[in-house]
């Protein structure tokens, strides 16, 4: 099955800012990730999103599952479940091969924000 890619564009605009935040991530009582790397997408009318390095996610941290969404703009997103949280099951997505447009993203996830907590500095 073929899509057709949606550009972003002035109906639906994305923008992707490098941060100069600090962001720690903590579930089930645990940090998660820790980065001085994020990226901030904002897509449309929606608040920002940070985008964490893959890298500066802790190791055994996150469990990949089967589930996938798929964005107009952005491409098909993979999720993780964090492992001892108490909602942690598909609380992580990535997008693996994002559309060029938004291809910064890669090597990335994003954490649903009603699932964690966001410490910023």
């Amino acid at each position: 099955m073929t899509r057709s890619m949606k550009v972003p564009g002035p109906d639906h605009p994305i923008t992707i800012e490098q941060s100069t935040e600090h962001v720690r991530v903590h579930a089930g009582g645990k940090l998660i990730a820790d980065t001085s790397s994020p990226l901030v997408l904002h897509e449309a009318g929606y608040p920002g999103v940070y985008y964490i390095p893959l890298a500066d996610v802790e190791q055994g941290a996150l469990e990949k599952t089967t589930s996938t969404t798929y964005c107009p703009y952005k491409g098909e997103a993979s999720y993780y479940s964090i492992i001892g949280a108490e909602e942690g099951t598909d609380a992580v997505w990535t997008y693996e091969s994002p559309y060029p447009a938004v291809g910064e993203i890669a090597g990335h996830v994003a954490f649903y924000p009603d699932r964690v907590e966001f410490g910023t500095d």
